[in-house]
């Protein structure tokens, strides 16, 4: 008696042309390649924020305030002289971290519940749903901002704010998937021949729910770094002196007259990073689709 089995893991040559189809229709998506070029831009620049020959991002120069752009300060100062293209590099940590770190914890903890609810239903689908129902029902950025502020103004903290604030959109997108898919015939076949529950949930349900799982986590970072900006914004995420791009927005609100380039680079890293994950996101859910196009 043998193991049931996907047609993609029964066939490893069906698997490559797969694999080879998905990055054929990735590439071919004009729209996602600009928004993995804009991805990778700010990823690089974040990595590369130690070792890039800029002022350090808390240091002042008193006689340098609200200076506009020039050779010495490409993207001026803020109010007490520091470069804001340095804090703008630096920032790009804190924003990527935000929403990689937030959305792994929502992934980390919707994921298995929603497989839980979704393959067992029964009363636990039922006290599954309805917890997520209710988190559902609160705003996700006004849950996010609660949450934040009891739990005390901190990057840390705004992370862990965001992270279950977005946990129950995958509880129920893989409680979803997973109803679709322990339907199928290889499902009912591995169950006909005593394949433990286990085996059954990560080799078959799990590895068919994962390509929306990880278009949704995708779209779900833009999301998150809009949050964390709006935290921070708030004053309950990344603290100063350190970095970030909310935070040089609440600044720069303050001199939108005498020193625009304070609001001007932020809001503008903020919407490129932001469309760069939606624009990638789309592409990926499209390459994903097992539909021919």
């Amino acid at each position: 008696m043998t193991d049931a089995v996907t047609p993609a893991a029964a066939d490893p040559v069906l698997a490559a042309k797969t694999e080879n189809r998905v990055w054929k229709k990735f590439r071919s998506h004009k729209s996602a390649m600009v928004g993995g070029v804009l991805v990778l831009f700010f990823v690089l620049m974040a990595v590369l924020a130690p070792v890039l020959p800029i002022p350090e991002p808390a240091a002042t120069d008193w006689g340098a305030v609200r200076k506009a752009p020039s050779w010495d300060h490409w993207m001026g100062t803020d109010e007490i002289g520091r470069d804001v293209m340095s804090r703008l590099i630096w920032g790009a940590q804190a924003s990527l971290l935000a929403g990689v770190v937030s959305v792994g914890i929502a992934v980390l903890f919707g994921v298995p519940l929603g497989i839980i609810a979704g393959y067992f239903g029964g009363w636990t689908d039922a006290v599954i749903s309805r917890c997520t129902e209710a988190l559902l029902a609160v705003p996700f950025l006004i849950l996010a901002i609660a949450l934040a502020a009891f739990l005390s103004p901190s990057l840390t903290n705004a992370m862990i704010a965001i992270g279950i604030s977005a946990t129950p959109i995958f509880i129920r997108l893989t409680r979803g998937q997973v109803i679709n898919i322990k339907s199928e015939d290889y499902v009912d076949s591995a169950r006909a021949i005593g394949l433990p529950t286990r085996k059954i949930l990560t080799r078959y349900i799990f590895p068919n729910v994962l390509p929306p799982i990880l278009v949704q986590a995708t779209l779900t970072i833009a999301t998150a770094i809009i949050a964390e900006a709006s935290l921070s914004f708030l004053g309950l995420g990344q603290q100063p002196p350190a970095p970030s791009w909310g935070s040089m927005l609440n600044t720069a609100k303050n001199f939108l007259n005498q020193a625009p380039w304070m609001a001007m680079w932020p809001g503008l890293s903020i919407f490129f990073v932001v469309l760069g994950f939606n624009l990638l996101g789309d592409g990926l859910r499209d390459a994903l689709d097992p539909r021919e196009h």
